[in-house]
């Protein structure tokens, strides 16, 4: 028995669209080649979504998985497989899509609430598999609904709690659920509607005034709010106007406030019940006919010098009999200066400040705009000076200059003049700066500065400010004579000098060492200075260099000279002339130890070879050597040490005479001509 597999077909009836509530079939055929007829036993598998659904066993080639009622829940990927005596096929995926939910079911914990409460709802979708979306919505006469979403990942129902607001009366609720396919959203029908029924904790509040109308500043004016309440625990009534709270009881139903009117009273006064989470308010307009307008205050002058005469009035257009009080604005409170409608005085600067003059009548009291009086002290002469307190400036750099007033009321405008053109004008308290940084050689001076303020005594000039422009050192050089070579004992003198720079200089002469050493210094009025160094010794040898500075405080150092202090002619000669004699004696010392030696060695001869010696000493000469120095015989030579020796042997006595002598023999070798 050989068969073998050629296909595996799923497919659904009616078809993949299915209607909710319709029932649909899911068939799996097995198409399979056999060598012989013979009957074969199939096992079929049915899977959603590649989850296990239904099983069957059938000798037949078909297999039916029924679903007599389609629910949303049976949307899905549908295969299936069939074994057979050890094989398998598979089929295809195919997608079922079961068309629309069914029907959610809305319930509500209450059917009668008040304003305040809150309603719980709960919707239902039976039969649905999450995840589900599901809609709430709160509706009301003559009002948008109010919609609320609730997600479900895990169930197929939700809840949700609404707020009963004020004003709330009948309301009327449904739901609906929506879920995902692979189209898109599918939406489920809307549930039945649920009303609830709302009444209120309290009416809302009666808001009256008296009089009701016609109101005139100085009025007795009352307010009253009223509510109708069913239970009057946490009842509070609070009464305010613009925003700010006049007024306010608790457990109460009646609130009363009253107050002498003022224009400024006119406005909107609401009157708010609240009693839990619920509020309700009534607003009400009010208009406060004016008795009398507003005072004026009138100055005679609002800018004045000191000791001048100042005249405030106080009056009212087209109005009498007020009591009328001049004012003068603290920082704290007001001084009242006097009760009447003028004020004279004659002022001082401390009476610099603000004024106004209020009026009464009937007991309303109402005050002017103000009117601000500066007083004005003159300003005294300037005085100009330069920042840095010297009146001086280094060419190149900036020149701060400060024009100060002692006296004078602020604001002071201060005017800086170069020469006489005009080169700032400051508005300040009690001094300005001024800045110049055009500095030139020829600005020696021509300074000035002006000051002055709103008193009539107008312009103060202050003295002219001469300033000093300072050049600074440039280019410092040195030289000396004699230059280069100074004879031992001789002066120096060095010359120090500039190219550019202003008087007074300071001049200093250093000379390199291990460490810079100072050696002269002076203030010349100069561009150059001269020190004569007296009596150059051996070790004023080295190198000398100079620095120059003066108040631009810039030190410029020159380039060095080498200065060497060499012995005079005559030292020279000195020490020639003792050297030569030094040499000298050193030679008469060795001539007269040679001969001593000599005498020796010629008295020993004598005695051991008798006067066979003496002809031969005396016949022998010995040879000119070929020298630039003086030579002597031998003869003769050994005569002059014979008779120095004589001479020195007389002198020395008879202790010499007495003296054992040593003998010793020369031999006297010829000179080789060619060394």
């Amino acid at each position: 028995q050989v068969f073998t597999f050629n296909r595996v077909e799923i497919r659904v009836q009616p078809s993949v669209k299915v209607k909710n509530g319709a029932p649909m079939s899911i068939i799996c055929h097995a198409d399979i080649s056999k060598n012989t007829d013979f009957r074969l036993k199939h096992n079929f598998t049915f899977f959603k979504d590649g989850k296990v659904v239904f099983m069957t066993v059938s000798d037949k080639e078909d297999a039916r998985y029924e679903i007599p009622v389609a629910k949303s829940s049976h949307t899905g990927d549908y295969e299936c497989t069939v074994k057979a005596d050890g094989k398998k096929g598979f089929s295809s995926s195919i997608y079922v899509w079961v068309v629309g939910m069914t029907k959610p079911i809305l319930t509500a914990d209450k059917k009668e609430v008040l304003e305040g409460d809150v309603v719980k709802l709960r919707c239902e979708l039976p039969e649905e598999v999450p995840p589900l979306e599901f809609f709430f919505q709160k509706i009301k006469t003559n009002s948008a609904p109010k919609e609320k979403r609730v997600p479900e990942q895990t169930q197929n129902f939700s809840e949700v709690e609404f707020y009963v607001e004020e004003g709330d009366n009948i309301l009327s609720f449904d739901c609906f659920g929506k879920r995902q396919v692979r189209s898109g959203w599918e939406s489920s029908q809307h549930s039945n509607k649920t009303l609830v029924t709302v009444k209120e904790p309290f009416l809302k509040p009666i808001l009256i005034t008296k009089p009701s109308s016609n109101i005139t500043e100085g009025d007795q004016i009352e307010f009253e709010c009223s509510t109708v309440v069913a239970q009057i625990r946490n009842v509070e009534i609070i009464f305010q106007k613009n925003r700010t709270i006049l007024s306010s009881v608790r457990d109460k139903k009646v609130l009363k406030y009253s107050t002498v009117a003022t224009q400024e009273d006119s406005g909107e006064y609401l009157c708010k019940v609240e009693q839990g989470a619920v509020s309700k308010t009534t607003k009400l307009n009010v208009f406060v006919s004016e008795l009398f307008p507003k005072p004026m205050l009138s100055a005679s002058m609002t800018k004045l010098d000191e000791s001048k005469k100042l005249t405030l009035s106080c009056s009212i257009n087209g109005f009498q009999g007020a009591n009328f009080s001049i004012v003068r604005k603290g920082s704290t409170e007001d001084i009242v200066l006097k009760n009447s409608e003028v004020f004279e005085i004659k002022v001082t600067v401390n009476d610099t400040g603000s004024y106004t003059c209020k009026a009464e009548v009937k007991g309303i009291v109402k005050e002017s705009k103000p009117v601000r009086i500066n007083v004005y002290a003159p300003v005294s002469k300037p005085t100009l000076s330069v920042v840095s307190g010297s009146p001086e400036v280094v060419l190149g750099k900036p020149l701060q200059l400060i024009c100060h007033s002692v006296m004078g009321t602020p604001p002071i405008t201060f005017t800086f003049y170069k020469g006489d053109e005009i080169k700032k004008n400051v508005t300040n308290d009690t001094y300005a700066t001024f800045l110049d940084e055009d500095i030139g050689l020829n600005d020696n001076g021509g300074y000035k500065c002006d000051a002055r303020n709103n008193h009539s005594s107008g312009v103060k000039t202050s003295n002219i400010l001469n300033v000093t422009v300072i050049v600074p050192i440039r280019d410092a050089s040195l030289g000396s004579v004699p230059y280069g070579e100074v004879e031992v004992g001789s002066d120096t003198a060095f010359l120090c000098s500039v190219k550019e720079g202003s008087w007074p200089i300071d001049f200093k002469f250093f000379k390199k060492t291990d460490h810079e050493v100072l050696l002269h210094e002076v203030r010349e009025y100069s561009d150059r200075t001269i020190w004569h160094k007296k009596t150059m010794k051996r070790k004023d040898t080295g190198t000398y260099y100079c620095m120059a500075s003066n108040r631009a405080s810039v030190d410029v150092r020159s380039r060095p000279i080498t200065i060497s202090v060499i012995l005079a002619a005559w030292q020279k000669g000195v020490i020639a002339a003792f050297v030569l004699t030094a040499m000298a004696g050193a030679g008469a010392v060795a001539l007269w130890w040679f001969l001593h030696k000599k005498k020796k060695a010629k008295g020993s001869s004598m005695e051991m070879s008798g006067s066979a010696l003496a002809p031969n000493l005396t016949s022998e000469k010995l040879p000119r050597q070929p020298s630039d120095g003086n030579f002597y015989s031998g003869s003769g030579y050994i005569e002059d040490n014979e008779n120095h020796m004589k001479s020195t042997d007389e002198s020395k006595g008879p202790d010499l005479e007495s003296a054992e002598v040593d003998y010793t023999e020369v031999e006297v070798s010829t000179l080789d001509p060619h060394r």
